[in-house]
């Protein structure tokens, strides 16, 4: 089992790394060349870089995933392809279900659809990562891995 983190836009890096530690787990960081990080990370984390271009890191993701293996996302697009392979988690905390999937899907497409239609893509964005959403991602994170850690020993 390890730990595949989508790097583009990952705001629970430091905590996904922290828990990995703890759990003798390996961590894949996956980002495009747009988002190099000069974070001095752990002996256990490994940082692969992929061309700019849409979706390049998706794609290597997908290569790279393994039976078992966890990967955190906020892409529903790749949630869905690797749903039969790895277990799925959004960085908000909550874990990706296949029977879900068409319904985010369909979201993610109404907004695209919302966003051309009245030209609007700016806003205000989502709210400020929190505390407490941090808290949450952690939990559901800690709670699979001991889940998956036990049903293997």
């Amino acid at each position: 089992m390890r730990l595949l983190l989508d790097g583009d836009a990952c705001p629970v890096k430091a905590e996904a790394i922290s828990l990995a530690a703890k759990w003798d787990l390996s961590v894949i960081i996956v980002a495009s060349y747009n988002h190099v990080s000069k974070s001095d990370y752990p002996a256990h984390v490994q940082t692969v870089y992929v061309e700019r271009g849409a979706d390049q890191a998706d794609y290597k993701i997908v290569a790279l995933v393994q039976a078992g293996d966890i990967v955190v996302t906020q892409d529903y697009g790749l949630a869905t392809i690797l749903l039969n392979k790895a277990i799925v988690l959004h960085h908000m905390g909550w874990r990706y279900r296949p029977e879900a999937m068409d319904q985010l899907l369909t979201q993610r497409y109404m907004g695209q659809v919302s966003r051309r239609k009245t030209g609007r893509y700016g806003g205000k964005g989502p709210k400020p990562f929190s505390r407490q959403d941090r808290e949450r991602f952690s939990t559901c994170l800690e709670a699979i891995i001991r889940q998956e850690k036990g049903a293997s020993l």
